[in-house]
């Protein structure tokens, strides 16, 4: 798809965001979304574009350099030159005569081709790596959106999972105040039950209030990391979080990474640089020409003639201009010194970073296999805790449990189904820190 067809998606996509309440919206295209319009996304691009513009300016140096100069002089006291007298029929003396014209004035070009630049030929080539610099960091600019916007969509269907969760507790607490209302009214329960579930309908009302305003904090992070307006009103796709206990089970390969093909493009234009500082030893030959039209006299020299005293000629020359830098305080030196101690720290930045792309990698499976594992356990005890909770329930309506009994399985349920949801939520964390290690981000834009 190229750039106008995305740009048409993303426009109709945010036309239909803001024309229709609670749009449904999916991770493929939360992620879709903000590589169209988030500031970074298109900052990286614009970078890209910017490149081609540098390699326009490196080329400008080995094409060739055409001036034009103009100038247009009065000279109010002509410099003297003393002549002997012999040359005017004065033997013996010394004549001063004024040299020159009150007034002069050229119109002139000049022609400068290089033929042997060092630099000019490193700066091409370091411009061309640049542009492919710059699309590299396009791409971990794309990743790191991915990850965010990702990590971002499912802490919001966390947060909406513990929402719901509240809600289903707080229906089931409302049925057992209705129950115990009801014995209390016919003389079968005591008041301080009744007033015990009206005091734990209040406290879940209120957990309820504090996890809606948990779910527009994290829609708006996740809004700000789609570069969507914050007023745009979305829902979440509600599919189910499909766990694979093979995920991790695949080897990382760290030269897939982004990370590793920046800092290597960044060595080759350190490499550059270092050679564009060798450039300095290197002599320059460049073919130089000129060509200048000349008018002198004693009045403005514009549009007059030799009738007027004004005379007009031209004069023109062609040559090769040679330069080699003898010696210059070892600056140049230096300058190398400096580029190979950068090549030096960049093999440090490489290897930390193959260390840290392996402790990713390793941390990722780790969470992987611990929250397979709890997830597993945690579907059980939600399980297991409704059961209880249906049993305590039905025990309490024929007096063979406590009310505090029954309020503690509905609690202790509340709990499991919060803690299979925080698993879910650090699976899925995991899960995307596994595609990041591997290099395999974009494999979640389906």
């Amino acid at each position: 798809m190229n750039r106008r067809n995305n740009l048409i998606v993303a426009l109709l996509l945010l036309g239909a965001l803001q024309g229709k309440a609670q749009q449904v919206v999916s991770l493929t295209e939360a992620l879709q979304y903000a590589l169209q319009n988030k500031a970074d996304a298109l900052k990286a691009q614009l970078d890209i574009r910017n490149a081609d513009f540098q390699i326009a300016e490196a080329k400008s140096g080995a094409l060739p350099s055409l001036k034009a100069t103009g100038a247009l002089n009065y000279n109010p006291i002509l410099q003297k030159t003393p002549l002997p007298g012999e040359l005017m029929g004065k033997p013996g003396t010394v004549i001063m005569l004024p040299a020159g014209q009150k007034w002069n004035s050229n119109i002139g070009a000049n022609l400068q081709q290089a033929l042997f630049n060092q630099q000019v030929f490193i700066g091409l080539k370091a411009a061309k790596t640049t542009k492919e610099f710059y699309q590299i960091n396009k791409q971990l600019t794309d990743e790191q959106l991915i990850e965010n916007v990702a990590t971002a969509y499912y802490k919001v269907f966390s947060e909406q999972q513990k929402l719901d969760i509240i809600n289903s507790s707080y229906q089931s607490t409302l049925k057992i105040r209705n129950i115990i209302k009801s014995l209390y009214e016919n003389g079968l329960a005591k008041k301080i039950d009744l007033d015990r579930t009206h005091v734990n309908l209040t406290n879940l009302e209120t957990n309820r209030a504090q996890m809606k305003n948990a779910v527009t904090l994290q829609e708006n992070a996740l809004k700000f990391y789609m570069g969507m307006p914050i007023e745009t009103d979305i829902t979440l796709v509600k599919d189910a979080i499909e766990v694979d206990p093979q995920l991790w089970a695949d080897q990382m390969e760290n030269q897939h990474r982004t990370e590793i093909k920046l800092l290597e493009k960044r060595k080759e234009l350190l490499g550059y640089q270092v050679k564009a500082a060798e450039a300095d030893y290197y002599p320059t030959l460049s073919l130089v020409g000129n060509y200048t039209w000349q008018g002198l006299g004693p009045k403005l020299p514009i549009g007059l003639g030799s009738r007027q005293g004004v005379y007009w000629s031209d004069y023109a020359s062609v040559g090769l201009s040679l330069g080699f830098s003898i010696f210059n305080g070892f600056q140049t030196k230096a300058k190398i010194d400096q580029a190979k101690i950068q090549l030096e720290n960049l093999d440090q930045d490489l290897k930390d970073t193959q260390l840290r792309m392996d402790l990713e990698y390793h941390n990722a499976k780790a969470q992987i296999e611990n929250s397979i594992e709890a997830i597993k356990n945690q579907e059980a005890n939600v399980k297991l805790a409704q059961s209880v909770l249906d049993d305590t329930r039905n025990n309490y309506q024929y007096g063979l449990a406590t009310l505090t009994e029954l309020l503690d399985a509905e609690n202790a349920l509340l709990q499991a189904k919060n803690n299979y949801s925080n698993s879910l939520l650090d699976y899925k964390i995991a899960e995307i820190q596994l595609h990041k290690s591997k290099g395999e981000l974009k494999s979640l834009i389906k």
